[in-house]
């Protein structure tokens, strides 16, 4: 094992989810839930990207943290995650650490596959700048490897560490 593949497998912290939310159709607010039934290849139940098994976007989850920065830099005291457009917050553990590794949340295993930019709907629901306010801090999608039932409180946890590409390097 090379020296970062050990810092890699060395993720101790356990997050928390702390929001969930889905949405039924295009252009509609996400609705807030307690728990979610998640399934292979279709993702959360009631979203309206369930279904498509071959996206690597089935679930998106952002920072809890980077809500408040967000927040500091559009001049606002808050921000909703429902505004954000992602399906889970989640706070306590880094998740652009889990891009390419295997985690889980209460019995649900994903996969991280990639960080989640954000779109120009950030200017819409956040403002002017509201896009490069999220710059950095959009957060992660992932693939769903095992099913369950995912609730607010569960613990997040890293169970296969992932590979940094390029992009993620230092």
């Amino acid at each position: 094992m090379t020296s970062l593949d050990t810092l890699l497998a060395s993720l101790p912290q356990r997050g928390q989810v702390t929001w969930m939310g889905v949405r039924a159709a295009r252009r509609e607010p996400l609705v807030t839930v307690e728990e979610v039934d998640v399934r292979i290849g279709t993702g959360l139940t009631g979203d309206r990207f369930s279904g498509n098994a071959a996206s690597t976007r089935q679930v998106t989850f952002i920072q809890a943290e980077h809500l408040d920065v967000v927040a500091s830099v559009m001049g606002l005291s808050a921000i909703d995650p429902a505004l954000l457009r992602r399906n889970v917050a989640v706070r306590g553990i880094n998740l652009l650490s889990l891009i390419g590794a295997h985690f889980q949340i209460g019995p649900v295993v994903f996969e991280g596959t990639g960080r989640c930019h954000p779109c120009s709907r950030m200017e819409e629901y956040l403002g002017p700048g509201g896009y490069n306010a999220m710059r950095g801090h959009g957060g992660l999608t992932a693939r769903v490897l095992q099913p369950g039932v995912m609730r607010i409180g569960d613990s997040v946890q890293l169970i296969r560490p992932g590979k940094l590409g390029n992009e993620e390097r230092e």
